[in-house]
């Protein structure tokens, strides 16, 4: 079936990672259409993309459904609006973060309508979503992997296939809180620093010339130093709800997690303090406030 003749349908277009992975779409030559909750996703109309009025229309005329939403309670929701009455063979891809047991139950949802479902997350950030030069973290089966794989090379510099249903949600959720752990670990090491009277700004340097050279997590955390907080435009709330789902799926698979967990309890912290809606970065005005301090480049106690 030649691409350019699937109808594809998009939910969460106007989000920082939907408006790159729809526009690239439709760049690519894909009639897309979406749905919006509070305003229009800017500039895809001028690319040809139309309007549905709900998530169940697009069940209705769609060959494939894009989903990117924030949570996996958002997931079942649109899911089941989506298959209210869906086209037959209907595909729908998720690339939100969700839980593996929401992929599970919804893929069965699916099914039992006559509709596929496979988890499409993604890394990288809505800078490398616009420019169609994201990772996608993939669990398909092997005979739907084939028919997706065109249709992810639109916003994807790298597709790495996991294994089968429910898989690209467990890597993603390992992904991301192990890089959590790395920010808040460089976070804490900067209350250290400033406490011991040494220039936090001394520690990004040393790292950056060793195991941790080139890494994204030095270059969000040295800008905190700066004032910067929006190097990585992610939430601090989004990374509590991902890090809060993977540790329930390791308490489901009775596998402890002594440093994962204390994770999601700094990010608990960071989140009652009132930082939650900012970027992860705040960890550093988390860190600022527990041990009233001021975290800076060249500040020393």
């Amino acid at each position: 079936m030649s691409k350019i003749k699937l109808q594809i349908g998009f939910v969460g277009a106007t989000g920082l990672m939907g408006h790159g992975l729809a526009k690239n779409l439709l760049l690519k030559g894909y009639p897309l259409a979406y749905t919006m909750r509070k305003r229009a996703p800017e500039g895809l109309d001028e690319l040809g993309a139309t309007r549905a009025a709900d998530n169940a229309e697009l069940g209705r005329i769609s060959d494939v459904v894009v989903i990117c939403v924030t949570s996996a309670a958002d997931v079942e929701e649109v899911v089941t609006q989506i298959l209210t009455d869906p086209k037959p063979g209907l595909l729908i891809l998720d690339a939100s973060t969700s839980e593996p047991s929401t992929t599970y139950r919804m893929a069965d949802l699916a099914a039992a309508k006559g509709a596929r479902f496979a988890d499409i997350p993604l890394t990288r950030g809505p800078v490398e979503a616009e420019a169609g030069t994201l990772n996608v973290l993939v669990g398909a089966d092997d005979e739907l992997y084939p028919e997706i794989e065109p249709i992810l090379s639109c916003f994807a510099e790298n597709i790495y296939r996991c294994g089968g249903l429910g898989a690209g949600h467990i890597i993603k959720l390992a992904n991301n809180t192990a890089f959590q752990a790395a920010l808040t670990t460089l976070a804490e090491g900067f209350s250290v620093c400033v406490k011991s009277g040494v220039d936090p700004a001394k520690l990004i340097e040393v790292l950056s010339g060793g195991g941790f050279a080139n890494g994204g997590t030095l270059k969000i955390m040295g800008a905190s130093l700066e004032g910067h907080f929006d190097t990585l435009k992610f939430q601090l709330d989004n990374a509590r709800k991902d890090v809060r789902y993977f540790s329930r799926l390791a308490a489901d698979l009775s596998v402890p997690l002594p440093v994962g967990d204390g994770i999601r309890e700094t990010l608990e912290i960071a989140s009652a303090q009132g930082f939650g809606g900012e970027y992860c970065a705040a960890l550093t005005k988390s860190q600022e406030k527990l041990n009233n301090i001021v975290i800076k480049a060249g500040e020393q106690a």
